[in-house]
């Protein structure tokens, strides 16, 4: 029963509920649920034997619900957002998460400013539903915590099920929110408790980062979506219902043919066929007005809960089912940090929306206060050679004027505790007036980073940029990324100094890699990109990804290259508008979870070390590989070019050759036939008679 459960957890779109960006596709998620419990008659008969112990103790509680309560009573839930990005839009601010549980409490505990809006046929059945959501203050193990958890990872544009996999606090102590790029093409989605308590790794919310909170990318109007997922994390089904387990049955939103008879076993909500737009005088099911603003509906103007909703959700925090009993216990509030420490001080710690600039008043660094958990009776700031050179503000602005690597401190204060947090050569200031052209860098004189006119940085907890004497292109040395122990979807930075290029024309920028896959998988990804000053306005000039970066075959072991045959040369032409005094360039690598990378041997200069051959090995492509017999090759051409093609063994022997051809620009499809080849590792080999380079594919029998 347990591995069949886990087996589930690679389907998709399964178990979930949600909002989407396109309305058609809001009632999909509960149909493709219904039709997933028939495929899977033991996950449907786990799923419909809790559902029907949740749904006997529900209506038992909910009978005797007023007379049991006792007064102010306040239902707390600990809550953690994990923020799943791949470093776009979707990695929203602090602030947009903090407004978004802001809306949603206000939405539980009836203090909407627009409350007043709703119709009068139902402001009478308004409840105050005396849930609140609070961040939780302690992790898991005990540690301190804001409450927000940052994690990098492509699984951000997927948005299914499978980013819980990420990372999940438990799940009875903790509501875990995941906020991603895109929630499986809905809005949101969040399975039912019968259905978390069957399968514990699904529990939990996803929304898509554009429907939490009213700032940011998201809006009021679309904020509406978390206290809608918050609904069916307490057992709530939609007002029009017809999504219930036990029954099997489905009927979809705004259907007119839905059986007005189904609803969602809640007393005081009309039946209704469920509204996709805020009609207010929409009427359905014989009523004289439907329930348009209800948190339950796809209205969109969401507004209230019903008396019947809140004590249908009140039960379901006093059930067992799914351990939402356990969440608001004193035990769990001091153990999660709600009440244990309100306010003392746990970490220091801050940001900054820049950490290279050139000196000057025009470029100005915002620093952000990230400590926790606040509140702050005092807050100092030092930054040493900055202006100005303290601040007590949360956000304070910060220029420099002279070039140099700057620390920044920040004390946090509460009362008699203080925490203190700094950051050695945080900051690097560049000269406004840069070195002259041509430029040279083999690494040969650099000790380390720390020291020189580079600067690295990581988009994770480690810059992992380091100067290496085990392998190099020429020299001793050479800059590497530890990228086989990096961190899944990371990005790593290394800047150049400021290179004065007045004057100059027809440059071309050229440097030596190396890069091994870790598996055949693997996608990592190399760009450079240039900028004509100090504004931070980057121009992308190369992009490799994947088999387009690999200069040795795959390699299980952490990959060193041991000769030049295992370097490759790329190379970029300079555009004339970035001939200033102000040229910079930076290497961006992107993990896939593939091998080391190295750098070496970097050139400015008028045609300094043009391999012609780079748009060839760019674009290359070689299937299907493995092959059995036929090997067909693609690869752009940007002018007519003479190409040599060959098969080598893995001794380097030639096996076959195909004599040096004319290719005329465009597109070129060439395919081999490898009859009569040994099953085995081969390479294709690619020359125009100066440059050449080697792409690995395997030979297997039929």
């Amino acid at each position: 029963m347990l591995k069949k459960i886990f087996v589930i957890l690679f389907f998709l779109f399964i178990l979930i509920d949600g909002y989407a960006q396109e309305i058609i596709k809001f009632c999909g998620a509960d149909e493709m649920r219904i039709s997933y419990l028939k495929q899977n008659h033991e996950i449907a008969a786990a799923v419909i034997k809790r559902d029907e112990v949740l749904e006997k103790f529900t209506q038992q509680f909910v009978s005797d619900f007023y007379s049991k309560k006792s007064a102010n009573t306040i239902y707390t839930i600990p809550v953690v957002f994990h923020v799943i990005h791949n470093y776009g839009v979707e990695n929203i601010t602090d602030a947009q998460l903090l407004d978004g549980l802001s809306i949603l409490n206000k939405t539980f505990r009836k203090q909407l400013s627009d409350t007043a809006s709703i119709v009068n046929d139902f402001k009478q059945l308004h409840a105050d539903c005396e849930i609140e959501f609070s961040l939780a203050k302690l992790d898991p193990q005990g540690n301190c915590t804001n409450g927000i958890n940052r994690i990098a990872s492509p699984l951000s544009l997927i948005g299914d099920h499978t980013v819980k996999s990420l990372i999940q606090w438990p799940s009875n102590k903790y509501l875990n929110v995941y906020i991603v790029s895109n929630a499986a093409g809905l809005a949101g989605h969040c399975i039912w408790p019968s259905d978390a308590d069957t399968i514990p790794a699904w529990d939990g919310i996803v929304m898509g980062h554009n429907y939490v909170g009213s700032i940011g990318t998201s809006n009021y109007t679309q904020s509406v979506v978390f206290a809608h997922e918050c609904g069916h994390y307490l057992n709530l089904h939609h007002i029009w219902g017809g999504n219930n387990v036990p029954g099997f049955y489905f009927y979809p939103c705004a259907d007119p043919n839905k059986d007005c008879n189904i609803d969602d076993l809640v007393a005081d909500t009309p039946p209704t066929i469920g509204w996709q737009s805020c009609n207010l005088s929409g009427a359905s099911c014989g009523n004289t007005i439907d329930n348009v603003q209800n948190t339950m509906d796809y209205s969109y103007c969401n507004r209230m809960f019903t008396y019947g909703q809140k004590a249908r959700m009140v039960a379901c925090l006093n059930s067992s089912v799914a351990g939402r009993n356990n969440l608001w216990q004193p035990a769990n509030l001091n153990a999660t940090g709600i009440t244990s420490i309100p306010v003392a001080l746990c970490e220091a710690d801050f940001i900054s929306n820049k950490r290279v600039v050139c000196e000057g008043s025009s470029n100005v660094i915002t620093f952000t206060n990230m400590s926790s958990n606040g509140p702050f009776t005092n807050i100092e700031w030092l930054f040493p050679g900055g202006n100005p050179p303290s601040s007590s503000t949360t956000s304070p602005l910060v220029t420099y004027n002279t070039s140099g690597k700057y620390d920044v401190t920040l004390k946090v204060l509460y009362n008699s505790d203080s925490m203190v947090l700094s950051k050695s050569n945080y900051i690097s200031v560049l000269p406004s007036a840069g070195n002259a052209y041509p430029f040279a860098e083999d690494f040969e004189t650099i000790a380390s980073l720390d020291n020189s006119n580079w600067f690295a940085n990581s988009f994770d907890t480690v810059n992992k940029w380091q100067i290496t004497n085990t392998t190099s292109y020429a020299g001793t040395k050479s800059i590497m990324l530890d990228n086989y122990n990096n961190v899944m979807a990371t990005k790593d930075e290394l800047y150049s100094e400021i290179i004065d290029l007045t004057g100059a024309a027809a440059l071309n920028l050229t440097f030596k890699y190396a890069y091994a896959k870790k598996l055949t998988t693997n996608n990592d990804r190399l760009q450079l990109y240039i900028t004509n000053n100090c504004n931070n306005a980057w121009l992308q000039r190369l992009n490799l990804i994947g088999d387009a970066i690999e200069t040795a075959p795959v390699n299980s072991s952490p990959f060193i290259p041991f000769n030049n045959n295992e370097w490759r040369q790329a190379s970029v032409v300079i555009p004339l508008s970035f001939m200033t005094s102000g040229f910079r360039f930076k290497f961006v690598f992107s993990s896939s979870g593939g091998n080391n990378f190295y750098i070496d041997d970097i050139n400015i200069d008028v045609n300094a070390g043009i391999n012609y051959l780079d748009e060839v090995y760019a674009t290359f492509q070689l299937f299907p590989n493995p092959t059995i017999q036929k090997i067909n090759i693609s690869f752009l051409l940007l002018e007519e070019k003479k190409l040599s093609l060959s098969i080598l063994n893995i001794l380097g022997q030639s096996i076959f050759k195909k004599d040096k051809e004319n290719y005329t620009a465009g597109m070129q499809s060439i395919i081999i036939d490898s009859e009569g080849i040994l099953p085995g590792i081969y390479f294709i080999n690619v020359s125009d008679g100066i440059d050449s380079f080697k792409k690995q594919f395997i030979v297997i029998s039929d």
